[in-house]
C-alpha cells in the first residue's frame, strides 16, 4: 500500500487537516503515477479538490520528489490574512510601510527561497494581489511593501483550490492569465466517495495511528463496520474519516469496532448534477421571489439576498461550515469570513491565526 502521512508534530495536535493519504484504489494509483512523472520538474502545479481530500499532503509529496526536497517547504493559506495585510505577508514589508510595521519583515516568498511555496485556497486572493503575484511569478523577484528595491527569488509555486477557478474567472473574481501561469500541471484529487478502494486502508491506518497515540491495544474493525464505512458518502472526505475513527476509538468496547460505534453525520449533500427540469424549477421559484421583492421595492436587495442565502445554508447545514461552503459553491475560508461578517459566527482572532504560524515546521514522511 502506498501511503503519505504528515510526520508527528505539536502543530498537528489540534489541526483539522487531513494527515494521511493512501493510493490503493485504481484511480488513486493512476494519479500517483502521474505525480511521480511531473513532480521532479520545475513546473507550477494547481491541485484541485474538495475540502479534506489531502491537497497539502500532495503538495508536500511533490516537493519531496523534486530536486528542492532539501530546501524549505512553506505552506500559506491565502484566506488566513486580513485583506489589508495579505501583500505584506506574501511579499514582505519594510519598517514604517504601514501602521504597526515596527520592523522590516521578509515575506513568505523570501522564506521559501530555493524551495517550494504552497499557496492554499488560491481563489481567495484579492484581485489586486493577483496582479502582483503574476508579476512575481513572471519576473522571479519581489518588492517589499515600502521599498523600491527588488529581491530575486528562486521558488517553485504549488497552488490549491476547492472551487472551480474557471467559474471564478467567468465571474471576474480571478485573473485568467494567473490561472494559466499556475496550472502548467493540473492535479484533480477525487473525493473519497469516488475512490472506495481507499476507504478501508485509510480507516485501518487511522485506527493504528490513534490507538498508538492513545496507548490503546489495536482494535478489530468488524465486517459490518467496514461495510458501513464503505457505504457512507464522506462529504468531509479524508478529514471526516480521520475524525470519525478518532471518536470511535474513544467509545468502542471489547477491543472491537462495531457498526454502531461509528458516528456518521446524518447530513447528506446531493452532489450529482441537477437535471434541466430541476434547474428550470429552481429558476422559476427564484424569479417569482425576486419579482415580489422588486414589486415591494425592497432597499439594499443584493445585500439582503446574499445574507439571507448564507444564513439559510448555514442553518440547513446545522452549523457545519464545510457543508455550508459546499452548498453555496464557495471556499471554506470565504464562507467563514462572511459568517463572521453577518454575525452568525463568533471567533477569537488570535486563536484562528496561531495554528498558521507553525506551517514552516511540518515535514512529509513517506
Amino acid at each position: 500500500m502506498s501511503l503519505l502521512t504528515l510526520a508527528p508534530s505539536p502543530a498537528l495536535a489540534t489541526s483539522i487537516r487531513a494527515t494521511a493519504q493512501v493510493f490503493e484504489d485504481p484511480q488513486s494509483q493512476a494519479l500517483l503515477a502521474h505525480v511521480q512523472r511531473v513532480a521532479p520538474s520545475e513546473a507550477s502545479v494547481l491541485i484541485i479538490g474538495e475540502t479534506g481530500t489531502g491537497k497539502e499532503l500532495m503538495a508536500r509529496h511533490i516537493h519531496a520528489l523534486s530536486s528542492r526536497r532539501d530546501q524549505p517547504f512553506v505552506a500559506v493559506n491565502c484566506g488566513a490574512f486580513a485583506q489589508s495585510l495579505v501583500e505584506a505577508e506574501l511579499f514582505g514589508h519594510e519598517k514604517g510601510a504601514f501602521t504597526g510595521a515596527t520592523h522590516a519583515k521578509a515575506g513568505w516568498f523570501e522564506e521559501a527561497d530555493g524551495g517550494t511555496l504552497f499557496l492554499d485556497e488560491i481563489g481567495d486572493l484579492p484581485m489586486e494581489t493577483q496582479v502582483k503575484l503574476l508579476r512575481v511569478l513572471q519576473e522571479r523577484e519581489v518588492v517589499r511593501l515600502g521599498s523600491r528595491k527588488s529581491i530575486a527569488i528562486d521558488v517553485r509555486v504549488l497552488a490549491a483550490t476547492n472551487v472551480q477557478l474557471e467559474h471564478a474567472i467567468n465571474a471576474g473574481h480571478f485573473r485568467e492569465d494567473l490561472y494559466y501561469r499556475l496550472s502548467v500541471v493540473t492535479l484533480p484529487l477525487s473525493p473519497l466517495r469516488d475512490r472506495p478502494g481507499d476507504i478501508l486502508p485509510l480507516a485501518r491506518h487511522f485506527i493504528e495511528r490513534y490507538s498508538r497515540r492513545m496507548g490503546y491495544s489495536l482494535p478489530v474493525l468488524t465486517a459490518e463496520a467496514g461495510e458501513k464505512l464503505k457505504r457512507y458518502s464522506w462529504p468531509g472526505n479524508i478529514r471526516e474519516l480521520e475524525n470519525v475513527i478518532h471518536h470511535t476509538l474513544l467509545v468502542c468496547r471489547d477491543n472491537l469496532i462495531h457498526h454502531d460505534d461509528l458516528r456518521l453525520s446524518n447530513l447528506r449533500i446531493e452532489r450529482t448534477p441537477p437535471t434541466s427540469a430541476s434547474d428550470e424549477c429552481a429558476d422559476t421559484l427564484l424569479a417569482r421571489a425576486f419579482q415580489r421583492l422588486f414589486e415591494e421595492q425592497a432597499g439594499a436587495l443584493h445585500e439582503k439576498v446574499e445574507d439571507s442565502l448564507l444564513r439559510a445554508a448555514y442553518r440547513f447545514s446545522h452549523g457545519n461550515q464545510v457543508h455550508t461552503a459546499s452548498l453555496l459553491g464557495l471556499s471554506r475560508n470565504i464562507t467563514r469570513a462572511r459568517l463572521i461578517q453577518i454575525g452568525e459566527l463568533k471567533v477569537n482572532k488570535r486563536r484562528v491565526e496561531e495554528p498558521f504560524q507553525s506551517e514552516r515546521v511540518l515535514q512529509l514522511s513517506i
